[in-house]
């Protein structure tokens, strides 16, 4: 049976043409794909790095529930949900999500609904490191 959704969490750097490729098929005619990426200031203040920590096993399943919830609600090809953790600098890719439809609606609806529901409820904390201190950001509003 075809695997429908890919979820990763990992130290190592995502790769978006890897991403995109993996939810491609000829049946497609909606790619839609985030890429959430590490800004350089926040709130005035310059970021020098973000240090991300997940709870893994609970991360997991989180984003396989977010997966399915999408397959199931709108009529998707396929669903890749990835993830970094540690320490990512300006410019370095955080999350990737990628989303393939037959039209471009659903993976435009699908690629918000995952990501939305990502930050409130798939337990992956911040960090943000700035020259004068550090702040947690909460994950969930």
């Amino acid at each position: 049976m075809e695997q429908l959704y890919d979820i990763s969490i990992s130290d190592k750097a995502l790769d978006t043409a890897m991403c995109s490729r993996w939810v491609t098929n000829t049946a497609s005619g909606g790619i839609n794909l985030f890429v959430g990426t590490v800004r350089n200031s926040t709130g005035g203040k310059e970021v020098l790095r973000l240090e991300f920590e997940a709870y893994e096993r609970m991360a997991y399943t989180e984003m396989e529930k977010i997966a399915c919830a999408a397959l199931k609600q709108w009529p998707l090809h396929r669903i890749l949900i990835h993830h970094r953790t540690g320490v990512l600098l300006p410019g370095e890719t955080a999350v990737i999500i990628a989303v393939s439809a037959a039209h471009r609606d659903a993976a435009f609806d699908a690629c918000r609904y995952a990501i939305d529901t990502l930050k409130q409820t798939v337990p992956i904390w911040k960090k943000e490191v700035f020259a004068d201190g550090e702040v947690w950001v909460a994950a969930h509003p």
